[in-house]
This record gives structure tokens, sequence and C-alpha cells, in this order.
């Protein structure tokens, strides 16, 4: 376990680059992952949970590392309609990876994102640049953004 505190995220793992999810409480972090978990297998992918809610983040050989503390290993909560409605459930999940993208999902409008990325941005957490995504906390939208950026992220 890394000396630092846990940050509020959840971290999916897609063909072996780990996809940092942040942003607010309800804001669909868990959604978007379970989305991609669960559509991988179908799109001939691979795609497993390392941790929901709470990831401890350290620099390793030049690398972001995730992973999950012990005592939320292979949970994710399913929201059906609100925060009454939540469901913890356990899935198939992994201790760490090293995070390939960091995606931040804001409480603003689809209209304020650009679907076409002429350059990728890059975040700097524990001294690791680090591919990043603004995304919009609609759903859809957020999907089609990561989807877009995918093919154009450096090779793991």
């Amino acid at each position: 376990m890394p000396a630092s505190p846990s940050v509020h995220a959840t971290c999916f793992v897609l063909d072996g680059r780990g996809i940092l999810l942040r942003g607010p409480s309800g804001a669909g972090k868990s959604r978007l992952a379970l989305h991609f978990i669960e559509t991988a297998p179908a799109l001939g992918r691979r795609a497993r949970l390392v941790g929901d809610d709470r990831i401890y983040l350290e620099a390793v050989g030049g690398r972001l590392i995730a992973s999950v503390p012990a005592s939320i290993a292979g949970l994710i909560e399913r929201r059906v309609s609100g925060l009454r409605d939540a469901g913890i459930e356990r899935i198939d999940w992994q201790a760490s990876a090293p995070v390939g993208l960091v995606v931040d999902i804001l409480d603003q409008p689809s209209t304020h994102f650009s679907h076409a990325r002429k350059k990728i941005r890059h975040v700097r957490l524990k001294e690791v640049e680090v591919p990043h995504l603004l995304v919009p906390r609609d759903f859809d939208g957020a999907v089609a953004m990561i989807e877009a950026i995918l093919p154009d992220l450096p090779a793991f």
C-alpha cells in the first residue's frame, strides 16, 4: 500500500491500460467503468476493475500506478436511479494497473466539449505526466469522447 492517502476516483483497466476516472460523487465514475467493463468482451477487448471510489496512486519507474485499498477490492457501486437505489456488487478485479489516461468528469453541458482532438493534453500526478481528457457529465458524451481518444494514446 502506498504511503500517500487515497484519492476519490474509480479506475479500470482496458486492454492493459488503466483509465482513472475522477469527478464529484454521483458524476458517473462507476457507471462509466461498468459500461467499459461490461461491453469489452463483445468488442474483443479485455477489461477489469481496479477500484471504485478510492484509489491509491504512486509513481513507480516513471509510470503512475493505480491500486485499490484491500478493504474495497472487487467492489463497485451500481446506481439504478439515484442514491437510494445504490447497490454494491462484487466483480472481477485486479490489484493495480499503470494509468494510461486520466479522465475528469465535469458538470458542464456537452456543448462545451469538442469531440475532435488536435493534441492530447497531459496532467501531472505524482510527478508523472499522463494523458488527460475532460468529459461532460453526460454519459453518452463521455463514452464517445473516451472511445475517440483511445486510438491516439501512446502504446503501453
